[in-house]
């Protein structure tokens, strides 16, 4: 695969994390300035945080089973791109997100 294909792709994904950055800073300071009630802020700031922590989770999740599944290929000696491999692999991502959304049912909070 060539590389130079990967790089307005990752231009791309960098320039959208950073307008995404300074949009939310922009937001909180806003918030912050303007006349919300403490317990406004507090409840808006927790609710990032689970956000965030469920994120990583869910991506966790979906990176472990997705392992799992290269892992399946790699064991039975598939190196063909067919239909059956796309089909395991789409399967480890759903089980990834399955497995996500149980264990984001059991998180406190």
């Amino acid at each position: 695969m060539e590389l130079e294909l990967f790089i307005p792709i990752v231009l791309f994904i960098c320039i959208t994390y950073a307008i995404k950055a300074v949009v939310d800073a922009r937001v909180r300071k806003q918030l912050v300035t303007s006349n919300v009630s403490q317990e406004l802020i507090q409840s808006i700031v927790e609710a990032d945080e689970l956000r965030r922590r469920q994120s990583t989770l869910r991506w966790g999740a979906i990176l472990v089973a997705l392992a799992c599944g290269f892992g399946l290929m790699e064991a039975f000696g598939w190196r063909d791109v067919t239909p059956g491999v796309f089909a395991v692999l789409l399967g480890a991502t759903g089980i990834g997100n399955l497995i996500a959304y149980h264990l984001s049912r059991k998180m406190p909070g």
